[in-house]
């Protein structure tokens, strides 16, 4: 009878154990997930997604092939790597980074194929909490775009958001702090001049942008223009992070 008692006990153990193992995401509300830091855990998380451009900021990584899986393997993914100023208002220029998987914490951008609906996301992932907030300064006006993810509901007032219904290009617009706001695993932008900038989008496809380095040198005396074919600068040193055309060619600037 001791042995059976034992048996039991070591039984019951073992599944509070695998219990305190699983962690299931609100992607509504949002989970406190700075107290699992660091640790492995069997994640579960439903995530409402619609055909179209939607954000994705998660507090685990996912790999292409998981990516693929969960998405579709045609979904697409893109992270900001840089900004600029127009006459209508400021580019976000967007790179594909899907061979790179999603990296946690970090905001992406990803275009989803199917039909609007929950989509369910499990695996065996090391939970962080740790925020990598993307932010740009546009050199000929000096906003700066800062680009984060929502950890928990957060109120919208100041900020844009992705329209995310039916959005074919990736349309930010300004949100309302009670009618709109961020769910947990959404993005945000903020522009430090306000929300009464208008935001366009430029999709760059991988390997499309060449590194500068390779076009131009530092101190050479060339045209650098911006995406929009408005001339920023008299040579490459000192530019700002994002896309550039130097020589007739698309160029990068980490």
């Amino acid at each position: 009878m001791k042995k059976f008692y034992l048996i039991a006990a070591m039984v019951c153990m073992a599944l509070g154990a695998n219990a305190q193992q699983r962690l299931t995401l609100s992607t509504y509300q949002g989970t406190n997930v700075d107290k699992f830091e660091g640790q492995e855990l069997a994640i579960t998380t439903n995530r409402y997604v619609f055909h179209g451009w939607n954000t994705l900021c998660l507090p685990f990584a996912l790999t292409t092939d998981e990516l693929n899986a969960a998405f579709g393997a045609d979904c697409r993914l893109e992270q900001l790597v840089g900004v600029e100023s127009t006459a209508q208002g400021i580019v976000l220029n967007f790179q594909d980074c899907k061979a790179g998987g999603v990296e946690a914490g970090r905001p992406y951008i990803f275009y989803y194929t199917g039909e609007n609906g929950n989509v369910k996301l499990a695996k065996n992932a090391i939970v962080t909490g740790q925020k990598h907030e993307l932010s740009f300064t546009d050199s000929r006006t000096g906003a700066t775009v800062t680009m984060g993810g929502a950890q928990k509901k957060t109120p919208g007032e100041n900020l844009y958001g992705v329209l995310a219904r039916d959005n074919a290009e990736a349309t930010f617009v300004n949100t309302n702090s009670i009618t709109n706001g961020f769910y947990a695993t959404r993005c945000y932008i903020n522009v430090s001049t306000g929300n009464g900038t208008t935001l366009t989008t430029n999709h760059i496809g991988e390997g499309e942008a060449t590194a500068i380095n390779s076009i131009a040198r530092n101190g050479e005396r060339v045209e650098v223009f911006n995406v929009s074919g408005i001339k920023v600068a008299d040579r490459i040193d000192g530019l700002q992070p994002g896309v550039y055309v130097v020589k007739g060619r698309k160029v990068f600037v980490k």
